[in-house]
């Protein structure tokens, strides 16, 4: 076997290596993702129309979320929480509009002051699903249904059933899941960033394999090949 041959092989092995390394990357991220955002992750496929556009969608928004400071309530700030719940659901007797509208600003309130930045719905929406994938289609939903109302669309039942979205979301927002969450996060860029050190560590591999050129001769090769045998035999 000429020395071109083995540098050739060694080349080729290690760009499999490389290749096959960023394959179990991918399926992890692929599987840590769709762990960590449930039903969220199906809709952003479907939604891009693209497993690996969606995925970068999916990174971007916990990149975002990253920068905030989110912050657990308090005992107290529960406490009060959950009465002013009770308050505008006990509302839903007497008026369904009015406790469909306090329940949707009631959920606001609490961003606000976990530090969620209040924006326009559907970012609000897209930084919900990186700590409560399984409630914010819940908020999609009871937005859709008091947008209804507002023009005079939606019945009694479509209302009650409002509430009980918003409910859902509201007892997910007291709860401090986003620190919960940071950990299965943190996964993903660990994740990354090793195929990262390892894929520079394959193309120095390769370099250093090139640059050897004639210094890779085959009694190597062979020595090796007899010390295992030895090695075998003992």
């Amino acid at each position: 076997m000429t020395q071109s041959t083995m540098i050739a092989i060694v080349v080729v092995a290690v760009l499999v290596l490389a290749a096959v390394g960023w394959l179990v990357w991918q399926r992890r991220r692929s599987d840590a993702l769709r762990s960590q955002y449930g039903p969220e992750y199906d809709r952003a496929v479907n939604q891009m129309g693209d497993k690996r556009r969606a995925e970068s969608e999916l990174v971007k928004r916990q990149e975002r979320v990253e920068q905030f400071d989110i912050r657990p309530l308090s005992a107290a700030q529960r406490n009060d929480y959950t009465d002013r719940w009770r308050t505008v659901q006990a509302k839903f007797v007497d008026d369904p509009k009015g406790a469909v509208t306090d329940a949707d600003g009631l959920v606001e309130s609490v961003m606000k002051v976990r530090g969620y930045p209040v924006t326009d719905f559907d970012q609000r929406a897209a930084d919900l699903s990186v700590h409560h994938p399984r409630v914010v289609e819940n908020y999609r939903a009871a937005r859709d249904i008091a947008l209804r109302h507002r023009r005079g669309e939606a019945t009694t039942e479509d209302l009650r059933q409002a509430m009980v979205y918003y409910r859902a979301l509201f007892q997910d927002l007291l709860e401090d899941r986003e620190h919960a969450v940071a950990a299965a996060t943190e996964t993903v860029h660990q994740t990354e960033r090793v195929v990262e050190r390892n894929a520079a560590r394959a193309d120095e591999r390769v370099r250093e394999r090139v640059d050897e050129g004639t210094q890779i001769p085959v009694q190597r090769v062979d020595g090796r090949l007899n010390g295992s045998k030895r090695e075998v035999t003992s």
